[in-house]
């Protein structure tokens, strides 16, 4: 069973939350060969239903004392640009994607997603952009 584990820490990433949870996304999830995603939702707004079919399902919490579990459970890491969350997915050497937080002010987010995609450790894209590519 493949599971996709999506992050955003201590913080909210509404735009993320939303993003991947939409119904063309869950779909989009499901045709790659996924039949679980997990969201770890933080302080956000966004809380979407979780829900279990017989080839799929979603769960959604907002905090755990540790991330670890999930991340050793997950095939796939979606992740914002946190260096806490993306060192520790690169650690346990899982395949990590960060999107990027463009409402957040100073963006060194984007500065340690570009060095660690330079250095090809992941990939990353912004919430408008992650559906076109």
């Amino acid at each position: 069973m493949k599971c996709v584990f999506v992050t955003v820490g201590t913080t909210s990433f509404d735009d993320l939350i939303a993003c991947v949870s939409a119904p063309d996304s869950l779909q989009k999830i499901e045709s790659l060969g996924y039949s679980r995603l997990i969201l770890q939702i933080g302080r956000g707004t966004v809380v979407p239903e979780p829900f279990s079919t017989e080839s799929f399902t979603l769960d959604v919490y907002r905090y755990k004392d540790s991330l670890k579990e999930d991340i050793q459970k997950a095939d796939l890491v979606i992740s914002h640009a946190g260096a806490g969350s993306c060192l520790e997915t690169l650690e346990k050497g899982k395949p990590l994607v960060v999107v990027i937080n463009e409402k957040l002010m100073n963006n060194h987010q984007l500065e340690l997603a570009k060095q660690l995609h330079k250095e090809g450790h992941l990939f990353y894209c912004t919430c408008s952009t992650s559906l076109t590519h």
